[in-house]
């Protein structure tokens, strides 16, 4: 069958079985790879067309009103799909609805082969920013010109197709077989295409570049570059003119370059600490274009003292745009080359071998599943680096990635074949080799901490985005436990006669030896599942029941309820203690009878090294389990560790998590890091409170005899670019009124989306109130004219939120939590930034409050010496969203009038740029706002 009809359909909504009914029809068909015909058709749906989906679509009622009935066109529409595929995109929906029409009027249905294009674009390009068909044919270079309406859509989802088909027809051999193997679990009849694809390779010889392959599967062959020496030297000052100044590399590669003295300044100050063998700590505000700034004196200090810088970031975000954009600049610029390399925990990289080893088993996987296998044999073929974050996998397949992680593969012998091959290997020898190592701060922080290095040798660091460092450095010295995980784990270890892990391990090694350890497994796994369950319902009633004392909300909207000795209600806390021993109780059972298979089977010749590498990660697992109930719940450490639990209101009666983390970190970091690096460079846009460092010397513990410190000031003028906005006649938060506040706020929101013509970024510090605004907005907006985009409510992650945002004309976000820092909106898409409150931790958060307690015992003020500044530097983060770039302009609308009024107003004031504040009525603002617009 060589004939395939693409169709899609413009309806009212969602839900044929709901009565929503079909409006427009396109289809297109394709033979020989070659659109050959046409057909588009408008329906007359005989009820109106919701307002969203004619700004959607551009169809209007008045369009519609003599169009052809669904009825009288529907015999014409199944005739163009006799002897053919069906291919759209998403066909559950397209056919789905068309199938419930042709029922409801007395029609066959369709009972086609179908082709559905998103299944395909994800498996056979992996690394697509989206699968929305816009974004999607914008990826590979297919010119969409009417959204949203069918044809339009139609004849680009048949231009996908042939891309696809295109792709399919270049992956190896071995990649068709492994797909033939998945195929029938797929949505899409996918196994006449692969089987006419493998029949070509037979009568071809094609040498195929660059791909390898060992064991039956193929991937991209990857050579790890050769270092190249022998520099010509020039001192540092003639290297930073021949690239900052006039007619240098920056002038002459870059046509819109403007020179910034803040960035000169910054790269010399990071070479003089790297010769006096001092830390730094930098500020560079915004604009100060501080990647290329501190990339300079790195890449210098590495070729010419030919010893490793390493550069460590918060988010991966920043990661890429330093391989992506930083460094390949660097490289056109200087004059000598640069070895980097990018190295994260080996939870990041697939492990060939793992994988190779799944696809081989017998056993039926889900959906989610083989779709991530059939993903990752395409991506094999052209990645680099193993790395999963270059893709996007459906929900479960992250379960199964863990299996095929490297983490999961135990010890490689060096003298294995697919230790050579190993994307993990190849990223540590390509570090080892690198003059700039990239990094992230958890790993930094397991690299610091821990006796085996994961990290190369090295003395000096940049550490960017360094207000994260204490909190990370924290997060990886505490332990976490919950619910969900301890299940999952048990769940996934199954009973003697389920098809999981132990169900497939007796059956492969059915020895009489550990028969008698097998009698008692089933039981064990079960009272350790009830126990599990008992414990974390137990601590959910124990918080609810807990009056407000040691309570408080976490900004994504959990109960946070902080724990320790729990003197005054003995007795319940006793049977907690006694629940938690239990449980450990069972996993040292569970643990007894898998290490006595072990031993069994470590005897016969058949065990295969998977098969243990597997069975002593499960151990090390539940092991695990033990040594973190051990710490939360027996060991006491005083004030020098915070516990608390978290459970979401709103979720099972057992979603219970749980905390351990220390209340100071900087002994921990002056010991094992400050004092063992020869220099530390700490940079960020936000390090100061009112222009001083000691907040953050103190917080991470940099000995200050040591320490260089410097604020480079944007090049932007703030004073022409931004107004900043404070409303006097707001309702009191304090006084019990929080709905007042609330409705005074989402009627501001409402007055500015007019003047600003949305464009808009709510920053909130609660999920509560956050909820509470979009609801009320939602109530209170008379029409569908601004589309309201929500953290939590509306569904996906940050970044698609944000392109969400970017995407609808007129639109407002609300965001709490991570929108605070590292969102980028450049340009007109962003007009204003309204804050809600001013961003102080509540003063019984858990952390804050164990803090709060160990300075206090220390004799400091925990106001000045943590609240205070850890909320100006999270309201600097939050400002520094609006400006982007030199051109842009706004609005920044703070509704807290703290910070006019109170003492400490003049810190917020005072450590964020110079611009033009106005404190009046909300009348009168936005009276201004409108002015200066």
């Amino acid at each position: 069958m060589n004939r395939y009809v693409v169709i899609d359909l413009e309806t009212t909504g969602h839900s044929p079985t709901k009565d929503d009914r079909i409006i427009e029809v396109g289809i297109v068909i394709l033979k020989k790879d070659k659109i050959v015909d046409q057909y588009s058709t408008l329906l007359n749906p005989h009820k109106k067309i919701p307002p969203f989906i004619s700004n959607l679509t551009g169809i209007s009622n008045e369009d519609v009103k003599d169009a052809p009935s669904f009825f009288e066109k529907a015999e014409e529409i199944i005739e163009l799909f006799k002897e053919s595929y069906l291919i759209a995109h998403n066909v559950p929906f397209d056919l789905g609805f068309l199938n419930t029409q042709l029922a409801i009027n007395g029609f066959q249905q369709l009972k086609n082969p179908v082709l559905d294009t998103v299944e395909l674009s994800r498996i056979l390009f992996p690394q697509a920013p989206s699968y929305k068909l816009g974004q999607l044919a914008e990826y590979l270079g297919i010119y969409h010109d009417e959204p949203h309406r069918a044809l339009s859509d139609a004849y680009v989802t048949g231009k996908v197709f042939l891309k696809l088909k295109e792709k399919l027809w270049a992956l190896p051999g071995e990649t068709i077989e492994h797909l033939i193997r998945l195929e029938k679990k797929l949505k899409s009849d996918l196994y006449p295409l692969l089987l006419e694809r493998q029949k070509q390779l037979m009568y071809e010889e094609i040498v195929q570049k660059n791909i390898a392959t060992y064991q039956g599967l193929a991937f991209k062959h990857i050579e790890v570059p050769q270092v190249e020496h022998g520099v010509e030297h020039v001192s540092f000052g003639d290297f930073l003119d021949s690239i900052y100044e006039e007619n240098g590399a920056l002038q002459n590669k870059l046509s819109s370059y403007e020179k910034r003295d803040g960035q000169r300044e910054m790269s010399e100050m990071i070479f003089d600490a790297f010769q006096l063998q001092k830390h730094a700590l930098i500020e560079a505000e915004t604009g100060t274009g501080k990647s290329l700034a501190y990339l300079l004196p790195a890449v210098y200090e590495a070729v010419y003292s030919e010893r490793k810088i390493v550069i460590s970031t918060f988010t991966t975000q920043l990661q890429s745009q330093l391989l992506e954009e930083e460094i390949p600049l660097v490289r056109d610029i200087v004059n000598f080359p640069i070895q980097v390399a990018l190295l994260k925990g080996k939870s990041h990289y697939l492990s060939l071998e793992k994988f190779n080893h799944e696809l081989a088993s017998p056993y039926e996987d889900n959906y989610d599943v083989v779709l991530t296998k059939a993903m990752l044999l395409i991506w094999i073929t052209e990645t680099e680096t193993g790395d999963i974050e270059e893709i996007q996998l459906p929900t479960s397949g992250f379960h199964f990635f863990k299996k095929v992680s490297t983490e999961s593969e135990g010890y490689i012998d060096p003298s294995s074949p697919w230790f050579s091959r190993s994307f993990y290997q190849k990223a540590r020898k390509k570090a080892q080799l690198a003059s700039i190592v990239i990094t992230n701060h958890a790993l930094l922080c397991t690299d610091i901490f821990n006796e085996y290095k994961l990290l190369p040798s090295y003395d000096k660091i940049i550490v960017d985005e360094a207000h994260h460092l204490e909190e990370t450095a924290s997060r990886h010295y505490g332990k976490k436990l919950d619910y969900i995980s301890m299940q999952y784990i048990l769940n996934q270890l199954g009973t003697t006669e389920e098809t999981k892990f132990l169900g497939k391990f007796i059956e492969k090694y059915p020895y009489k030896q550990h028969h008698l350890s097998l009698e008692k497994w089933n039981a064990t796994l079960s009272d350790a599942k009830y126990e599990i369950d008992e414990l974390f319902r137990t601590l959910f009633q124990y918080v609810m029941a807990q009056n407000s004392k040691n309570k408080s909300l976490s900004d994504v909207g959990r109960i946070q309820y902080r724990f320790e000795d729990e003197n005054e209600i003995p007795d319940k806390w006793k049977a907690i203690r006694e629940m938690a021993s239990r449980v450990s109780f069972y996993l040292k059972d569970l643990i007894h009878i898998l290490t006595s298979i072990e031993r069994d089977l470590l005897k016969e010749e058949t065990f295969e090294k998977f098969d243990h590498d597997e069975l002593k990660g499960n151990i090390d697992q539940l092991q695990s389990f033990i040594d973190r109930l051990a710490e939360l719940f027996f060991n006491h450490h005083g004030e020098k560790y915070v516990k608390w639990m978290e459970i979401e209101t709103h979720g099972a009666k057992n979603a219970v998590y749980l905390y351990s983390e220390p209340t100071d970190i900087a002994d921990f970091l002056t010991n094992d890091f400050f004092t063992k690096k020869k220099s530390v460079i700490l940079t960020s846009a936000t390090l100061t409170m009112k222009q001083s460092f000691s907040f953050i010397q103190n917080r991470l513990g940099l000995p200050s005899d040591l320490v260089l410190t410097t604020k480079i000031k944007s090049p932007f003028s703030y004073k022409d670019q931004v107004k900043l906005m404070i409303p006097n006649d707001f309702p009191s938060i304090k006084y019990g009124k929080p709905d007042d506040f609330i409705y005074a706020t989402c009627e501001a929101i409402m007055s500015l989306a007019e003047i600003t013509n949305g464009r808009m970024l709510v920053l909130f510090t609660s999920y509560d109130m956050l909820r509470k605004s979009y609801y009320l907005l939602k109530e209170i907006m008379e029409s569908d004219k601004y589309m309201v985009i929500a953290q939590g409510i509306s569904s996906g992650s940050r970044a698609r939120l944000k392109k969400n945002f970017q995407t609808f004309e007129q639109a407002i976000l609300l965001g709490t939590s991570s929108f605070w820092e590292g969102v980028d909106i450049p340009g007109e898409d962003l007009s204003c930034l309204m804050i809600i409150r001013l961003p102080f931790q509540p003063p019984d958060h858990p952390i804050y409050e164990a803090k709060s307690e160990h300075l206090k015992n220390e004799g400091k003020n925990p106001f000045m010496e943590l609240a205070l500044p850890n909320a100006v530097i999270r309201f600097k983060q939050g400002f520094g969203r609006l400006i982007r770039s030199a051109s842009d302009r706004g609005i920044v609308f703070v509704c807290d009038s703290r910070m006019i009024t109170a003492k400490y107003g003049s810190y917020f004031r005072d450590s964020i740029p110079e611009v033009p504040i106005t404190n009046d009525s909300t009348q009168k603002l936005m009276e201004q706002a409108k002015e200066w617009f």
